[in-house]
This record gives C-alpha cells, structure tokens and sequence, in this order.
C-alpha cells in the first residue's frame, strides 16, 4: 500500500500549479508513458479488466468526451487504489504528480478551445409530483390527481430527467380524465349549503360525567363544555348552541357565555326550558386553522337553588361563502371592468400561470372562445365559461410540458433563457411546482435574472422547499428502498410500518435543517444532531435522553410514524449525519443481515460520488459460495481473494464494515452471533480507523469529493438532464464558489441557479462543436 506525505493527496485533489503544468510535459510525454508503465498490463492488450483498454488511447484527442473516465483514473490513483499492491511497478509521488498535470493540462487546452455551451434543452413532462403540486397552487385543488397516471421512469437516478419522461396513449386518457375532475373540483357550478358540524353533548369535552335524555349539564368544576374543530379555509361562520335551564327565573336568570378561543363573543340569558331549547347564535370571521368552541355558564355560583344550565348540542356552520378557493382569486379579478373585457383580462391572468409564460394575442382569442362558448351552455354563467377554460387549458401541451421557446433558433452563440423560462426552472428545481406571483410579477418586469440570489434566499425560506429534501433528497439516497424492505420478522420483530415511517421522517426532518437553516454540506457525512420520535428513539436506546419529564427538551419536528419528532443532540459518536441513520442503515442490508458490500458501495456512489465498475460475469454471491467458512468479516476476506473481486471489494468491504455495530435495521450492537464485532478498517490510501466515528472523520475531510458529488447531483436534478463533458467548467465553478463559503448549502443552490447551463441555452456553435467531438 503506497503512503504519502501528509498534505499530498489534498493537494492533487485541490488541482495543480501551473508551474507544475509546464513540468508536465503534456500528454503525450507524461501521461502516456505512465501509462505504460502502471496501467496497460491490467487495462491493455490481452487484458481489459472493468472493460477498460487504455492502451487504445493514443493521444488526448477525446480527453473532454471520456472526461469521467479520466476522473475515474486520476481518482484510482491518487487514493492508491491503483495500480493494485501486487503491480511490481508502484507509482512514486513524482510521478503521480507528473501524470495529474499533464492529465489536467490536455482538459484545459481541450476546454480553451470549446465555445461555452451550457448544454441542450429538453422539452420535459410534468413528472406526477410536479403535476400534482401544480394543480394544487394553481387551482388550490389538493388531491392526488396523478393518482392513476403511469409510473414516471427513472434517469441518472431522478424521475425529473426529460429524456425519459416519455407519453404514452394512456397518459393522454388520463390527462383527458383529471382535467375534467379538476375542473369540476376548482369551479362548482352548483354551490352547496355551507356545512354543518354538529357535536351532541354527549360528545363535547370535558368528558366523564353522564347525561341526561341526551343532554348534558354544565355542573363540571369549570362551568364550560367545549369542542374543537379545524378549518382549511377562512371565512365567516356562525356559532350556534342550542341550551335550556331548570328553575327558570324572571329576576335571576341562568347566564351563558359563548367563546372562541379565550375571546368572548356573545353574553346572553337561558330563559327556555330543556324540554323547549333556545337557540344561541353569533356570526363572525375566522381565519383557518384550530378553533376552541365554549359554552360556559356564567353565574353558576350565584345562581337560585337548583338552577342548572343544559346543553343540547353545538353547532358550527361554514363557511358561508361556499365557492371554491380559486373561484373567489378569480372573483377579484377586473371585477369592476366591461364583461368584455374582464373576461379577456381572466383568459390572460389564467393563461398565464397555467402556461408559466405571457400568453400571445392568438392564444388569449382561442381561449376566449372556449370561456365564451362554455358560458353559453352554462346559460350565461361566468363560472360555467371559467370551467371549460380550466378544462381547455389542463390539457395543453404548454401546461404538460415545461416548454423553453427559442426565440433565436438560428443563433450561434449561446444566450440567455428569458425571465419566465427562468422562473420555471427555478420553481421547478427548488419547491416542484409553478412560479408564484412573485417569481411571474419579476418574469413580467423583466427584472428576475437580476434577482436570482434574493429569489433563491426567500425559497429557500419556503414551506414548499420541503419539496426539494423529499423529491431530490430521498432520490438521491436511494430511500424509495426502504418502501418496499421487510426485513425478517422473526430476528427483528420490533420493525413495524410506524418504525419505518419514523425512520424515513427523521432523514427527512435532518436534510431540512440543512436546508432551512444554511448549514455545512459536510454536516451531511457527520454531525452531532438528529430527529427522533418516541419509537425511533426507543429504536436507538435513547428514549429516556430524548424525552425528559416525558415531553422531549428538544425542537419540535413534526410529527410522523408514532409520534412527535424533537431535536436531540448526539454526543457519544455512536451516530451522527447520514450514514449512521436507520433509513440508511436498513435500505443498505439485506432482510436477514447486514450488507458491507452495499453499505460500502452506497458510501462510494451516494457520498463520495467514487462508484465502483460491475462486478465482473459468473461471480457467484457470497450467501452462494458455500465453501466459505468463518465470520462474516472472514467470509467476506475469503471472497476477496478471488483476483477479479480484489480491487473493488478492498475499499467497499473496509467502508462497509465500518458500519457493523448497526444491525440490519440500524440498531447499536457491540457484538454478533459470531461475537464481538470488530468495525476497524483501512482504505486504499492508507488511513485506518475503529469504527464508523473515526471513518465520519475521515470521510468528512473528502470536502472536495463530498462537494463535487453533490453538486453534480444537483445540478443533475435542477436541468433535468444528464452531466456531459462541457459541464466541467460550470461544475468547477460552482465547487469554487462552495469552497469560498465555506460550503454552505445555499452557496450550492445559488452558484447552480447563477450558471451559465441553468441560465442559458445552446447555441448552433456549441452543438456543431459537440457533434465534433462526438459527444452526447
């Protein structure tokens, strides 16, 4: 195992001086002869391990299209990994240097000579989330309307990718079919009553004394009957309670009070009998949300002898104003214009946010006769015209598709994307739905691009940036597994769907303080926080640490899968950011065991953005291989000696082992059924360590491979495309940018937004130059 001075490896990876690029000697003087050297006896001539011939490379001539095969390269043996222990010939650090110079010296030549090219756009379907979550802030229709619609494919590891999201016939049916429920749901041509929520007394709280006939007498110590509901909308409502009292007296009424919350809203006198009830009503505005409703009988401890208040029932009634969300945004839209022209004034303000874009002239007149001729069916009904334009427009491929006209096609040179296809790309990327009034109020003064950063800070702030932990967040790591693992029930009985939700909830809420509140990428690999809820913390023996006094100190996080999630600290180092997670730690295992193949692989592809070649054909598993004897981790070493597992399973095995004290769900354990577990290990480059603490350590340091993962990922997941070679310049920009702020998260999102492959478009020139080079 070759080592190196400390400071070397970091140096590499920070890139070169150009002093070191003219010592280089170019490509064919440096690299070419290292090759030969260290390289071609495993990749060259007769034998081709992983599929690679590098001795079919003559020169640097297609540097830039094989640009992740030399990364690949450089990374193999900066780390050490190659060439392998066994090679007689091991690379000196000079050498090594030499040979990082000249590979970087051939990309940026290749790159000086490439017309920026930010790539080309794809025309994409909405995937079923993005459509869902449009409708919903579009219409304010929230239900599942995708529901029914084809699974949507997988590309680079997103369900975003436009080259997959194909069409199909049945999404054209069914696209046909949620327009119309849409429409029916956003605009109700026949209104109904408000509703009513009726409580008996029997049922109002507080609860455990009887009743009689059905009533309920107000004699508990507080003199009050309550009960609570919760509104999804705004509006006004009417309280009504319908109450009788005993011994009814002219000169020492019973007295009543109505509340709302802790608010008085109406004082009155009980003067019918229970038999004859009174109806006691007060109407006022409230805003959505939780409301308390109570009836307390005031004079109690005054009152004449054998006076007792009765309730009958409690009812609430509302909203009074039944129409549609969305039917009252419109309702406010050119209400004091001609007919003629408010309606053209609706056709363009709907237009608009449905096709994300200022609609043309023609458009507005083709819609037009759409509203016009579904009013005259409606017998003269604005909603009845305003329902088919809902329904018309649904089904437009301008609102399916996220489409970027180009209103320069012959151009050659790259340009810029227009502030409305701006808009989209950035709601798209960070909530998964349509632009808001801001994002379009900018796009239309033409003043977004100049924005961006302030635009990204307040999404950021955003509820619905949540949409970006669970739609890039749980894709990126691979957690769609966890849905479907079961592990076997009888070695791990206490996993239940309650368990699994909360450990899908506690990555959830742990992603989103990074998120929310601009935390260190690297907090990802280790940090001293998390999120349980009471199973999940029973799960991780430190229930009686999270809840004290049987509430829990911490922040509160929601609630999910058994409960409410509060913030706990982790002091002992047993656990600590992602990879030490149960969501990780289950996905990653198989239903019987743990995995240190998986686990190290998911390490290497997920976290460090290093993943491994294929295993080679007609290698058998380990669970197949029954001449294997031992532990696990001698089982596993057995199998590595097999010359064709060697190079891979060295590094995954070490990164996976690391990770035994957790159990196949992600439990703490010092020992097996084999003993006491021994979770130490060495990686290629020569650093040791005993145990998932120490390799956090490790891994954490990798700030520059960590940083270029993730922002490769991301980026990948905001163009909805895959990275190609002529993205390296924008990605090395970005990693720069991260690196000055000291790797926060929203240096990250804001230097993808403000590159040039997420503001721009491709000109002729860039795609001439690609076809040259023969790239994607």
């Amino acid at each position: 195992m070759r080592t190196f001075k400390a400071g070397f490896l970091p140096a590499l990876l920070l890139g070169v001086t150009s002093a070191c690029l003219q010592a280089a000697g170019g490509f064919e003087k440096t690299a070419m002869p290292f090759l030969e050297k260290h390289c071609y006896e495993c990749h060259g001539g007769k034998k081709t391990k992983a599929d690679l011939n590098l001795k079919a490379i003559r020169d640097d001539a297609r540097i830039l299209p094989d640009l992740k095969l030399w990364r690949g390269v450089l990374h193999q043996v900066n780390t050490g990994e190659m060439p392998p222990d066994k090679h007689p010939s091991q690379p000196t650090a000079e050498e090594i240097t030499a040979f990082n110079a000249a590979i970087e010296q051939s990309i940026a030549a290749a790159e000086s000579k490439l017309p920026p090219d930010p790539g080309r756009v794809t025309a994409r379907r909405l995937n079923r989330t993005e459509y869902n979550n449009t409708v919903r802030d579009l219409l304010d229709v929230d239900f599942n309307a995708s529901e029914n619609f084809p699974a949507d494919d997988i590309g680079h590891g997103f369900d975003n990718i436009g080259d997959v999201l194909s069409v199909s016939p049945v999404h054209l049916e069914r696209y046909l079919d949620a327009a119309e429920g849409i429409a029916e749901r956003a605009v109700v041509l026949k209104l109904p009553k408000p509703p009513e929520r009726t409580t008996f007394s029997i049922f109002l709280e507080p609860g455990g004394y009887g009743s009689e006939n059905g009533t309920r007498p107000v004699t508990n110590s507080a003199a009050e009957l309550f009960v609570r509901h919760t509104f999804k909308e705004s509006g006004s409502y009417r309280f009504r309670v319908r109450a009788g009292a005993t011994n009814v007296s002219d000169t020492d009424p019973v007295q009543m009070k109505l509340f709302i919350g802790e608010k008085e809203v109406l004082a009155t006198t009980v003067t019918n009998t229970p038999k004859k009830w009174g109806s006691y009503e007060v109407e006022l505005d409230l805003p959505a949300g939780e409301h308390r409703f109570s009836a307390k009988w005031a004079n109690r401890d005054t009152n004449v002898a054998a006076q007792t208040l009765f309730i009958n029932e409690f009812k609430v009634i509302g909203p009074k104003d039944t129409r549609t969300p969305f039917m009252k945004r419109v309702a406010g839209i050119a209400a004091d214009r001609p007919e003629s022209e408010r309606t053209a004034e609706v056709v363009r303000w709907f237009l608009t946010r449905t096709f994300r874009r200022l609609p043309t002239a023609e458009e507005i007149a083709r819609y037009t006769k759409v509203f016009e001729a579904g009013r005259s069916a409606a017998e003269g009904k604005f909603d009845g015209g305003m329902q088919d334009l809902v329904r018309a427009a649904l089904v437009s491929p301008k609102f399916l598709f996220r489409v970027e006209l180009d209103n320069r096609p012959t151009a050659t040179e790259a340009q810029g994307l227009d502030d409305f296809q701006l808009a989209s790309r950035l709601s798209y990327f960070l909530w998964s739905t349509t632009p808001d009034d801001e994002l379009l109020g900018l796009a239309e003064k033409g003043v977004l691009s100049s924005q961006l950063e302030a635009q990204v800070r307040r999404m950021l702030q955003d509820p619905k940036s949540m949409a970006l932990v669970q739609n890039f967040g749980m894709q990126w790591l691979q957690l769609e597994r966890l849905a479907t693992f079961q592990p076997d029930s009888k070695l791990f009985p206490s996993f239940d769907e309650n368990l699994r939700k909360a450990m899908l909830r506690e990555t959830e809420l742990f992603l989103g303080e990074i998120l929310r509140e601009d935390r260190s990428l690297l907090d990802l690999v280790d940090a001293d926080f998390t999120y349980v809820n009471r199973p999940l913390a029973r799960h991780y023996g430190i229930e009686s640490e999270a809840f004290k006094g049987g509430g829990g100190g911490g922040r509160r996080g929601g609630r999910g899968g058994g409960g409410d999630f509060v913030r706990v600290s982790l002091p002992d180092r047993k656990r600590g950011g992602l990879l030490t997670q149960a969501s990780i730690l289950t996905a990653t295992s198989n239903p019987t065991r743990t995995s240190p193949v998986k686990r190290g692989k998911w390490v290497l592809e997920q976290i460090l953005g290093t993943p491994p070649p294929p295993p080679p054909p007609n290698i058998p598993g380990l669970e197949d291989q029954k001449e294997l004897s031992g532990t696990l981790r001698q089982r596993m070493e057995q199998h590595r000696a097999n010359p064709s597992c060697a190079n891979c399973h060295q590094q995954m095995d070490a990164l996976g082992f690391a990770f035994e004290n957790f159990d196949a769900v992600g439990r703490f354990r010092e020992g097996d059924a084999d003993g006491k577990i021994d979770p130490s290990g060495k990686l290629p480059d020569g650093k040791t360590f005993q145990g998932s603490a120490e390799l956090r350590t490790i891994l954490k340091d990798k700030k520059d491979l960590v940083a270029r993962n993730l922002a490769e990922k991301l980026t990948t997941y905001a163009l909805g495309r895959g990275l190609e070679y002529y993205d390296e310049r924008a990605i090395r920009k970005i990693l720069g940018d991260v690196a000055r702020a000291e790797y926060r998260f929203s240096s990250l999102v804001v230097s993808i937004v403000q590159s040039d492959p997420f503001r721009m478009r491709r000109g002729l020139g860039a795609a001439s130059a690609e076809a040259s080079k023969g790239g994607g």
